[in-house]
């Protein structure tokens, strides 16, 4: 079985945090792939919300991790019924990947709300959950389910909504996401860009 992790997230844009955690992450968890599943756009959200249009935040993904062995943008949430629940995206996954174990992989402030989640006990039952640490959200290890392993990565400062406000301003970016995606997280989350791509 090729053991892959699954690491959901809007990816609004991509970082040099996110890349470097999910290889700290593949490499304590020994998985073989990494999958970054970039989260679909709600339609009903539309006006409300500053997320990059689905296809070119794939695109600044998959570009960012061309060079990464094992690290991979997928747009498999794009084809689900919506909303896309993570309980649907590992079902859907499971049966279209037969020869793939999936691990879901999540922050510290995610698990201490995972009781919300939906269907958070048949996730637990049926998968193995990789929890990273986060500034602010505590975890005892020895409190964890059996199928919850906490990994012990770096915490990693950067967030996306610091490099859109450094692109909104002018501000150089360099260093925060990989360089050969600078121009396009320029390009696409600039004030100048065209609005019908967000």
């Amino acid at each position: 079985m090729v053991e892959t992790g699954i690491f959901g997230g809007s990816f609004n844009p991509i970082h040099c945090g996110h890349i470097a955690l999910a290889r700290q992450i593949m490499r304590a968890a020994r998985m073989d792939e990494v999958w970054f599943v970039v989260s679909p756009l709600n339609p009903f959200k539309q006006a409300a919300t500053d997320l990059l249009d689905d296809a070119r935040r794939l695109e600044i993904a998959r570009q960012a991790l061309s060079a990464e062995p094992g690290l991979i943008a997928s747009d498999y949430e794009f084809h689900l019924p919506r909303p896309s629940y993570m309980w649907h995206t590992l079902r859907s996954l499971s049966h279209d990947y037969p020869e793939r174990t999936f691990s879901l992989i999540i922050g510290a402030d995610n698990w201490l709300a995972f009781d919300r989640w939906h269907l958070a006990e048949d996730i637990l039952a049926r998968y193995r959950i990789i929890v990273y640490p986060r500034e602010g959200s505590p975890i005892d290890a020895s409190s964890l389910p059996p199928t919850v392993r906490l990994v012990d990565t770096e915490r990693y400062p950067l967030s996306s909504t610091q490099i859109r406000d450094r692109v909104r301003r002018g501000e150089p970016i360099d260093g925060m996401v990989p360089p050969n995606v600078i121009s396009l997280v320029k390009r696409y989350y600039s004030p100048s860009s065209d609005p019908a791509s967000r």
